[in-house]
């Protein structure tokens, strides 16, 4: 069946312009309980009712108020109360998805709409995409109380001039048929009274989901088949012609002009559509095994068509494994063409109640038009699911946000703070706020949480007694070239650079290649990219975008690439980056999400971008800083690693971190062995505190960090160790 195109692409959606396409998925704020968006979507529609019944005079004013100067006609954009329509359509099928037997959260639940069947009546002036999803949610509502009222509706719908919408309602009566069995024979007879009608696509629509309903019923509304047939020659569409030689193909015994009704449908076989031609050969195969006397000469025809007249692999293949099994063995071939068949059922649409859980907790991102969870379609791994509350939680959506079973709170203190879990704004990829962060965003940093990763060193401190030495002599801040390394450029030109990787294969990519990496040069970040068009038709208008992370990475300028990208070329670009994007704790922590749009779609992949590229060039400590910050930070948060095989002396590992933004302090010479106290500054303002312990026969270094955040001492030992191994 023909869906209605809608508008944007898709039901909740709204396409922006000029440039990329922007998905519209945030929702209102939550009222409590669902009665509300009940109220609101008949407020909404209560201006658009149906003919001849009356509405409150009253709620439609107000509901109206701020729309009435909106017109839809002529416009690409859906009014507000259009959208906010779709909204609550939106949250009102998922909510149809609760109404499963099988999810049973909650006792209350399953009978949330029970009674609201009316709500979701479709108005005459209602958008077609609004009319096919008030079909889809009635038809989950639908049940043995209230079928009748469906049916009547769903029959009205029936003559309507809309040709799509037509066709969905009528496949929507075999649907009732299929999920209540108790009023099945009542579906069939409407669809039998529409039959009757002879509106060309009324009766071939019907035909299909008569043919379903045979699936679901074997053998118990076949008296209706001659009426079927009476219709055949108005048969036009390749489903509907494909459902009646199914019909004929299953029945052929109780039909006694099978052989005749297939035979009429085998002089044009060349022409038919493939659907059709695949249909054709296996009922006339039924038909012979049925009853083989009479239709030898039928299925001997048939065969040939389908092996030695036709170009079609399947069709070829499918006719070839029928004649050898008709000519070795007709009794197999009778156990598998004639075989049982699995009953079909209403319900396979319906989604697992863990699925469902995870989906209602991201109702306003693009997870829950997808009906998927975020991993699925946006790459990387994030490791807190998000699940829904307790019965004792749940009544409270009155906040900004439901209060879910794993959270991360957030403070407006000036430590650092964390912005709640990467999951729950997965949605917000190509929806994001482009002019930059609130102040209050720019002001939070990370919160203080607890690792069990590193190992502790259980109350030891590594530097001991002595640490005031650090106040006399030593070479605070000098390099091994005396402090004189300025003189032939910054050290940030001799950064270490990754090698690029392949952040998205062509297969993904519909032949489009993206390898990159991540730099420092002059205190800025920079993402090299190279696009490769490994496809076989140019390609062009490229964008990029980022989704909130960790440390709020966004580009500081647009993508230049060179434009149209010809058929086994690429192109190299060097992008800007800056940190005042919005901020989101990602986990892992370094995973960065990123959307690419050219002309011919909108590709998704993550990337992991090194640690040391957030190391910024004021991060050196004056000594008194250094060693009242490292009494000060708590002997718990000192954690310790081991840095294996290093082939370098002390001043080399200090001039190779150095160029990489960590700075020595102090060296100190302690029974032979070389301790380097250093320090560094995240662009989030965080500092991380450093002992590097140098044994001069050892290539295993010990290195011990101190930091008021936690999280992110994984990264800074992975940068050392990459640092000190490049």
């Amino acid at each position: 069946m023909r869906r209605g195109k809608l508008p944007g692409g898709a039901l909740g959606f709204r396409r922006a312009s000029p440039g990329w396409d922007v998905f519209d998925t945030s929702l209102p704020e939550p009222q409590p309980g669902y009665q509300t968006s009940l109220q609101a979507f008949s407020s909404l529609d209560s201006n658009s009712g149906r003919q001849g019944k009356s509405h409150d005079p009253e709620k439609r004013d107000i509901a109206f108020a701020s729309q009435e100067s909106c017109s839809r006609g002529g416009s690409d954009h859906p009014s507000p109360g259009s959208k906010t329509r779709r909204v609550v359509l939106h949250l009102s099928r998922f909510i149809t998805h609760l109404q499963h037997p099988s999810f049973s959260r909650e006792t209350t639940r399953p009978d949330i709409l029970k009674a609201e069947m009316k709500v979701f009546f479709v108005k005459y002036n209602d958008p077609i995409y609004v009319k096919l999803e008030k079909l889809d949610i009635m038809i989950r509502l639908t049940n043995q109380g209230n079928i009748a009222q469906v049916l009547a509706e769903l029959k009205e719908y029936a003559t309507e001039v809309d040709v799509d919408f037509v066709r969905k309602s009528v496949r929507a009566i075999g649907r009732c048929a299929i999920k209540v069995e108790q009023a099945a024979e009542r579906c069939v007879s409407t669809l039998l009274d529409l039959i009757q009608t002879k509106v060309n696509y009324v009766v071939q629509e019907a035909i299909v989901v008569i043919k379903d309903i045979f699936r679901k019923y074997p053998n118990k509304y076949e008296s209706i088949i001659a009426t079927l047939c009476e219709n055949l020659d108005t048969l036009d569409e390749p489903e509907a012609r494909a459902s009646m030689i199914w019909i004929i193909g299953e029945y052929a015994e109780r039909i006694d002009n099978a052989d005749e009704l297939l035979e009429s449908f085998l002089e044009g076989f060349q022409d038919e559509n493939t659907q059709v031609q695949l249909q054709l050969l296996t009922a006339i195969v039924k038909l012979f095994l049925k009853r083989p006397t009479d239709t030898q000469e039928l299925v001997q025809q048939v065969l040939s068509l389908a092996t030695q007249d036709s170009d079609n692999p399947d069709l070829r293949d499918r006719g070839y494994i029928y004649w050898r099994l008709l000519s070795t063995d007709p009794a197999a071939a009778k156990e598998v063409v004639l075989a049982e068949k699995p009953l079909i059922s209403e319900e396979t649409d319906l989604l697992e109640p863990t699925l469902l859980d995870e989906l209602i907790c991201h109702i306003s991102s693009l997870a829950s038009v997808y009906h998927k969870p975020p991993n699925a379609f946006v790459e990387g791994k994030a490791s807190l699911r998000r699940t829904l509350p307790p019965r004792s939680q749940s009544d409270n959506l009155g906040g900004e946000a439901p209060v879910l079973s794993e959270t991360v709170q957030v403070t407006a203190a000036p430590q650092a703070t964390v912005i709640p879990g990467a999951d729950s704004l997965i949605g917000d990829l190509l929806d994001m706020d482009l002019g930059g962060p609130t102040p209050f965003q720019q002001q939070h940093l990370y919160q203080q949480m607890p690792q069990s990763t590193p190992v502790q060193s259980a109350g030891m401190d590594l530097l001991g007694e002595g640490l005031d030495s650090l106040l006399g002599g030593g070479g605070a801040g000098m390099d091994s070239f005396g402090g004189l390394g300025d003189i032939f450029g910054s050290a940030s030109s001799l950064s270490y650079v990754p090698p690029a990787e392949v952040w998205l294969p062509a297969a993904k990519g519909k032949g489009l290649e993206v390898t990159g990496t991540f730099a420092r040069r002059s205190g800025q970040i920079v993402m090299e990219l190279t696009f490769t068009n490994r496809a076989m038709q140019p390609m062009s208008g490229f964008a990029i975008q980022f989704n909130k992370n960790s440390f709020g990475l966004t580009p500081a300028g647009t993508l230049q690439v060179q434009s149209p990208l010809i058929p086994n070329s690429n192109a190299s670009t060097s992008l800007q980056l800056n940190t005042t994007g919005q901020v989101q704790k990602m986990e892992p922590l370094l995973m960065l999400q990123v959307a690419v749009k050219n002309n011919i779609d909108v590709f998704y992949f993550s990337c992991t971008v090194p640690m040391h590229v957030f190391f910024t060039e004021d991060g050196e400590m004056d000594k008194k800083e250094f060693l009242a910050s490292w009494k000060e930070i708590p002997v718990s948060n000192e954690v310790q690693y081991t840095i294996r095989d290093v082939q370098h002396n002390a001043d080399t590992v200090s001039q190779k971190l150095r160029n990489n933004n960590i700075f020595t302090i102090a060296k100190r010479n302690v029974e032979g062995q070389d301790m380097l106290y250093q320090s560094l500054k995240l662009t989030n303002g965080i500092k991380v505190l450093a002992e590097l312990k140098i044994q001069p026969s050892n290539p295993n270094f010990t290195l011990s960090m101190k930091c008021r955040v936690l999280d992110i001492y994984g990264g800074v030992q992975q940068a050392y160790d990459t640092v000190l191994h490049n």
